[in-house]
């Protein structure tokens, strides 16, 4: 029960990474608030979880708007009187695009969502978290280290979530908070099923074959991804802060 009694925001926490982040955090007995835009799903999470008997609340949140954001954090303060840790974790990966095929909308629209509702989400999350020593973890990418072809917004965006962590683990190390970055490679989700269709007529055989270039020889499932998380969100991880832990099963050691 390693966040026992820690109270803990997770954005996109319906579906994917997320909700892994939040089934694994109530786990280790955190309250966990979900935001996320879709209100069926978000329910849906909500009434899985505590038909589990864990503390969980569903926020209706879209993290490109400023005002859900700063409402979020306002919500979950009043309904638990504390906050320990925010993961940002909302984001998505457009279809491949070079640069020129990217417009410039369609590019600040994906930093909005996964660059901006990151900054927010920690500016809101801060004057908390500094009660109660609290943690920020940003969910980015290994592309963020590695880069990847055809996909300059979404790399962009994920390398500036690193260089956020980094600034903010600085500044805000005197107040004990500490900021990590968790940079999955390929992870079993949905999102990660709609990538691959992108890749290829049969989406499972090119995620068959992805596990192939993969050192540990498959890809990792969103409660891997949710449990290196509550790792950073503990006390188990209390000097570390800055840092950008990339859970990938090997595949940056070469060829992956």
């Amino acid at each position: 029960m390693k966040l026992c009694d820690k109270v803990a925001v997770i954005t996109g926490g319906s579906k994917g990474i997320g909700f892994g982040c939040a089934r694994v955090f109530a786990g280790h007995g955190c309250k966990v608030v979900l935001a996320a835009r879709g209100r069926d799903e978000g329910l849906a999470a909500e009434r899985e979880l505590t038909g589990q008997g864990y503390s969980a609340v569903f926020v209706p949140t879209d993290v490109t708007r400023e005002e859900d954001m700063q409402r979020l954090i306002e919500e979950t303060v009043e309904r638990f009187g504390r906050l320990d840790c925010i993961v940002n974790n909302a984001g998505w990966h457009p279809p491949d695009a070079t640069i020129n095929e990217t417009g410039i909308a369609d590019f600040e629209r994906l930093l909005r969502l996964n660059l901006t509702s990151t900054f927010m989400g920690c500016q809101f999350a801060i004057p908390h978290l500094r009660k109660t020593r609290g943690t920020i973890v940003v969910m980015s990418s290994s592309v963020a280290v590695v880069g990847q072809r055809a996909a300059v917004s979404y790399v962009t965006s994920k390398a500036g979530q690193v260089g956020l962590v980094r600034a903010l683990a600085l500044d805000l190390a005197p107040d004990g908070i500490r900021v990590n970055a968790v940079c999955p490679g390929a992870v079993k989700t949905p999102l990660m099923t709609q990538w691959a269709a992108t890749q290829s007529d049969d989406a499972e055989q090119f995620l068959r074959e992805a596990c192939g270039r993969i050192p540990l020889g498959r890809i990792a499932t969103v409660d891997e991804i949710g449990e290196v998380c509550a790792f950073l969100a503990s006390d188990e991880a209390s000097y570390i802060t800055g840092q950008t832990i990339c859970p990938d099963g090997g595949a940056m050691l070469g060829g992956g």
